[in-house]
């Protein structure tokens, strides 16, 4: 029975990827592919708030909310909370949670096989910043709570300019800062998962 329902798990996860998305199940990586196995029935909606979430960013990128940042910055902090506060009002906290865990892990094999997110490699501090903003975002709204989206908006962008999560400290060029405010080099990034990249609190202004 439980080999029945395996496989027609994979069968439903694959179609509905296929038709919200190009990749097929085949392609996702296997932290992602682990977690559709466990939530195959949750895996399209997942989907489709994942690039909804990425759409809102976008547009929120484009005015003067935030900092124009989607890597590392505000609008970066800003995603990951609505994509979290969507996921849980959507589907629930634990399957929101480990899909954000998923997404992390996927992160840390994207480094080892050097590709790029956002432009730049993922790294510890990207990975700590990500998972503090996801338990922000989770705080946000509660399973099946009626809540529109904006409104949801406006609670993600209030928490991000009253510094309630983190994002990484810059110069005004884009240079990553330590704490101390000493310029990281990109050949003391170049290959190295930890590094001496600042987190700060996402109120904080550039330098």
């Amino acid at each position: 029975m439980k080999k029945w329902f395996f496989l027609i798990s994979i069968f439903f996860v694959t179609v509905s990827f296929s038709q919200t998305v190009p990749k097929k199940f085949s392609q996702l990586s296997c932290p992602i592919k682990t977690w559709v196995i466990f939530h195959p029935f949750k895996a399209k909606r997942a989907q489709l708030i994942s690039v909804e979430a990425n759409r809102v960013s976008d547009s929120i990128k484009k005015t003067n909310l935030l900092d124009g940042d989607a890597s590392g910055g505000q609008v970066d902090a800003f995603r990951h909370a609505y994509w979290m506060a969507r996921l849980n009002q959507e589907l629930g906290k634990c399957a929101a949670k480990s899909l954000g865990k998923a997404h992390e892990r996927e992160n840390e094999k994207q480094f080892k096989k050097r590709k790029l997110e956002d432009g730049i490699l993922p790294d510890k501090s990207s990975k700590e910043m990500d998972l503090f903003n996801n338990n922000i975002g989770l705080s946000l709204t509660s399973k099946r709570e009626k809540i529109s989206k904006n409104a949801i908006i406006y609670r993600v962008t209030n928490a991000v300019l009253e510094g309630k999560m983190k994002i990484i400290k810059k110069d005004k060029k884009g240079n990553f800062l330590t704490c101390e405010n000493s310029l990281i080099t990109a050949s003391e990034l170049k290959g190295k998962w930890e590094n001496n990249k600042c987190l700060i609190p996402s109120s904080q202004t550039i330098e």
